[in-house]
């Protein structure tokens, strides 16, 4: 009808790709191409670099020489162990029968000259005794109590017996002042009485008895500790 208009397709690609379908197929064919290029490229690479590992190795820097060998320890010479008994100068064991050395005598000067006095033997120690001495403590008209003091001038303790001699009378009892006590016996007059106790070093003890039947007679004939004679008579 010549009233009526045809529309005008409008203008754009697609209607360019709808209408040239083998730009499609050539861009497809391109983009094939370079990627199988790009993989032949890379297989190339990688066998180069396999064949490179397989040739000749690559140079070394050649290290520096090494620093001169030091002398072996085993050629120095060690000092011989030392022997118990055996100094540096002598390699010889002492005898164990040896005698040990003594210092010679000294010869005599001259021919007429004194000779060397030998050495003079210690002097015996003193024998320590106990002493005693003699006083009457208390008298009556019979009787009465007498008293030996015994005194050890010594260091060590000692025992001691006291004997009395008794012109008449006799001892009734007797007993050791402040000590333990010892035995006594009377006997032909004789009154003797042996420690129970020994008496310490620089120490007294006093001996006391009482005696009866005296008749006035306070002193007796003799005293003694062991076998001395009392002071105070």
């Amino acid at each position: 009808m010549s009233g009526t208009r045809r529309a005008r397709p409008s203008s754009g690609h697609p209607t360019v790709l709808a209408s040239s379908p083998w730009l499609v197929v050539v861009t497809g064919v391109v983009v094939m191409v370079v990627l199988l290029i790009v993989a032949l490229l890379s297989s190339a690479g990688q066998r180069t670099g396999l064949g490179a590992g397989s040739g000749e190795p690559a140079a070394t820097v050649p290290l520096p020489p090494l620093p001169p060998a030091s002398p072996s320890p085993a050629g120095a010479t060690l000092p011989a162990p030392v022997t118990p008994g055996l100094s540096p100068r002598r390699s010889d064991a002492p005898s164990p029968t040896a005698p040990a050395p003594t210092a010679a005598a000294p010869a005599p000067s001259g021919g007429g000259g004194a000779q060397p006095r030998p050495p003079r033997p210690p002097a015996p120690s003193a024998t320590v005794t106990v002493t005693g001495r003699y006083r009457v403590l208390e008298s009556w008209g019979d009787g009465f109590i007498g008293e030996v003091l015994l005194t050890n001038s010594g260091a060590s303790a000692r025992p001691w017996t006291v004997r009395l001699e008794l012109p008449r009378g006799e001892v009734v009892t007797s007993w050791v002042e402040g000590a333990p006590q010892g035995s006594a016996r009377m006997a032909d007059g004789v009154f003797t009485y042996t420690s129970g106790a020994d008496v310490a070093g620089g120490a007294s003890v006093p001996l006391r008895f009482h005696v009866d039947r005296t008749g006035g007679n306070t002193r007796p004939s003799s005293c003694t500790v062991d076998g001395k004679a009392c002071g105070g008579l």
